[in-house]
Parts: C-alpha cells; structure tokens; sequence
C-alpha cells in the first residue's frame, strides 16, 4: 500500500495535490511520501521483533539524507556499498552499530573509514578481500568486525543483472570456500567473526529462491556449531520485489515467517538488507508533456531521469496527474529528448495525455534518482518529501552551473 490516491480526479501525495508540487518545483521532480516509507519500514520491523532482528535499509536504492533521517528514526540500520553511503548514512546520524558493509570492490580507504567508525559489520566477499581487510585493521591495531558472503548458487529467476546468487555471478564465494575463509577469519587476531551473509538478487516474487538459500545457510550454521564456532548473526540480504504491473508480490511477514520456521532452533540475530520493498513506492516521477508526435508523448523527463526502463527494460504505471475522462484514449510510448532511440519512460501505454499535461511515473522510489545522470548536459531533478499535508525541497534542482561546477579550465595548462 502507498499514500498516492486520486481526489475529485486530482492526484495526491498523502494530502497534498501533486500539481501544487509541480507549480511549486516545475518538471522533472521526484516526489516521495512519508507515511509509505514509515509503513513499508514498519511492516518488517514489527513482523521481525520475534527475531531480535535488524532491518538495514539498502541505501543504493534511495540515498537522500532526509530519507536516511526517516527510516533510521523508523527504527532502520543501513547496509551500505561504498564509502559515499557511509557518509550519508553517518550524516542522517545513523547508529554505526547497524551498519553493514557490503560490495565487492571495498578499498583500503573505505575499510579504514569502516574500522574507524565502529560498524556492524564488513560482509566479506572473496579471499583477496580478507587479506586486505586484515592487513588494514593490524595497520590501524584495531580488529574489523567480519561476516562471510557465501554464494548459494540459487538462481533468483529475475532479470540477468540483477542475479546475485550464482556461481557464475562476481558476488560471494561458494560454500566450500566460505568455510575456509571462516577458518581463517576464526584464527586472526585482527578480525573478528560475527555472521554468515547471502544474498540472491532483487525483484524477487517467489519464496522458493529465500527458502533454497536460508536452508543452505541453516547447513553451514549446524558445520560451525560443530567446529566450536559462534556467530552473532545471520544476515539473509534483501531482494523481496514490489508490484511495478500488477504482479502478486511476498509481503515481509510471510519472508520473515519463512525464516522464523527454517532458523526456529537458532539464537543467533537476523539481519535483513530491503531496499526497494521499503521505498519503490513511495516515490512518483513528475514529468510534464512537451509534444505529442504520432504515437509518442515526448516529455521533459528522460533516460537521465529513470535509467531502469532503458537499462531493464522495466516497467512504470504512468498515471495523469490531472484525469481527462472527457479526452480520447490511444496507444503511446513516454519518451523523452535525449539522443536515444532507447530513451523512453513506458512503451505502447494507453493514455488520454495530450501537450501540456502533467504525469506521475509511478514506483521510482527505488533506482530512481540515485541513478540518474547529466547525460545530454541535462541538470537533476529536485527531491521532495510529502508529510501529510506539507511538502519540503529535501534536494534543489541541478542548474547549468552545477554541471560545471567541479570542471578545471585548460587555458592556463595549455
């Protein structure tokens, strides 16, 4: 569930009309509202107090500090990629003592950064990694908490780039290696075990896949309880999909239920990494119709805005802000102006839009903003946040100046 509904054919974000924001802000913008990202995150951690569990927003999906600032006073942890993330996250005045580090490509600094702010957490992705990791920590004569990413090779059934669960994938080590890198991990005096972690993809709608993994990670516990081996916790990743065209989708309860009856016999905490299922969403696009030309809508929003239907070939509702139930209705595709033919938004839609109408790209709460670019010199969108009946700029829009603002001129270099 979300809080965009229509009132008296108007589109609202909880109460506020989500033309007053287009007025106020102009086009492209992302809006998001609040009360869905304290739902969303409310449904997993309510579902998960029988656990002790701990839920870490995945900050590569929705980075905005305000956002951070929401879901870390909603109860939320972080699970982070790279140092930039832990900068935000530290900003938004997160508990470095929920924060987990994941990624394959870790560098000295950010293992330095990482040590230094105390976290939960470095989830271990490859024997090179530990090494690294573990001349680090005896440079810094500190001890890095460290979690062994195994592979449990489950395909997740979801788009090829976002399988993380494979062999044939870059993420994690196969089990038989994760024993070994447990060992080694056991037997330094500059790391310290505290978890096993997987994670199998993302947009994921069956439970099979979650339950293939966690009984394959239930098999590596029962190994290291007979090797003496004590963990703090199991982190289990994220990757529950949301409905983007009217799929069925897994709600948290029925994940966490999963896990609660697989891990019933353990005492070790869980940890789980949701992204998208927290703030796809909560987020709409608004995008303004510039022209329409033959079966094309061509709006001031593009590819550089919301990269996943040209990168995925995803699919976004697109809704009108403003209902026409008096105007005719055909078959478009929502492009926008930059110089692709694979820069469009939605294909072969059914739409009343006409020029000068204003529409919501729906379920960009995710992957939305965070991978948008200045490709074609195009300025970014600003962020909002809804909270009932307010609206708040929690991002200005790009100008020209931004777009040259870190550039060095060559005159005198020359």
């Amino acid at each position: 569930m979300d809080h965009f509904h229509y009132k008296e054919d108007e589109l609202f974000a909880e109460e506020v009309a989500l033309m007053d924001v287009a007025d106020e802000y102009g086009t492209p913008a992302f809006v998001y509202s609040k009360a869905t990202l304290e739902r969303h995150a409310k449904a997993y951690i309510d579902s998960f107090k029988s656990m002790n569990g701990l839920v870490c927003f995945s900050v590569k999906a929705l980075s905005n500090i305000s956002i951070l600032k929401t879901l870390k006073n909603s109860g939320c942890g972080f699970d982070i990629v790279s140092g930039g993330e832990l900068h935000r996250a530290l900003l938004a005045g997160a508990d470095p003592k929920k924060i987990i580090f994941s990624g394959v490509g870790k560098s000295k600094t950010e293992m330095a950064a990482g040590i230094e702010n105390n976290i939960l957490s470095f989830n271990v992705e490859s024997e090179q990694e530990l090494d690294q990791l573990c001349m680090v920590a005896t440079e810094m004569k500190k001890i890095a908490p460290v979690a062994i990413r195994f592979n449990p090779n489950v395909d997740a059934g979801v788009h090829e780039f976002t399988k993380t669960g494979r062999e044939s994938d870059k993420f994690g080590v196969s089990i038989e290696t994760a024993k070994d890198l447990i060992k080694k991990t056991d037997e330094s005096l500059s790391l310290n075990l505290v978890g096993i972690t997987c994670h199998i993809g993302s947009q994921i709608m069956e439970l099979k896949g979650f339950e293939e993994a966690a009984d394959q990670a239930l098999g590596l516990l029962v190994e290291l309880d007979k090797r003496n081996i004590n963990l703090d916790f199991i982190d289990m990743g994220g990757g529950l999909g949301v409905n983007y065209v009217g799929e069925e989708t897994i709600q948290p309860i029925e994940l966490i239920e999963c896990y609660e009856k697989i891990f019933s016999e353990r005492n070790e905490r869980l940890i789980l990494e949701p992204g998208r299922s927290i703030s796809a969403n909560a987020g709409v696009m608004l995008t303004k119709v510039e022209y329409k030309k033959n079966d094309f809508l061509i709006a001031d929003a593009a590819m550089n805005d919301l990269l996943r239907p040209a990168l995925y070939q995803a699919h976004h509702d697109v809704w009108p802000v403003t209902k026409n139930n008096n105007a005719p209705s055909s078959t478009v595709s929502l492009v926008g102006p930059i110089c692709e033919t694979g820069d469009f938004l939605a294909k072969n839609i059914n739409s009343k839009g006409a020029e000068g109408d204003l529409l919501a790209v729906r379920t960009v709460g995710a992957y939305g903003f965070v991978m948008s670019s200045n490709y074609n010199s195009r300025p970014r969108a600003p962020e909002i946040m809804v909270d009932k009946d307010k609206f708040y700029l929690i991002r200005k829009r790009e100008d020209y100046s931004s777009l040259t603002s870190l550039e060095e001129g060559l005159d005198d270099q020359v």
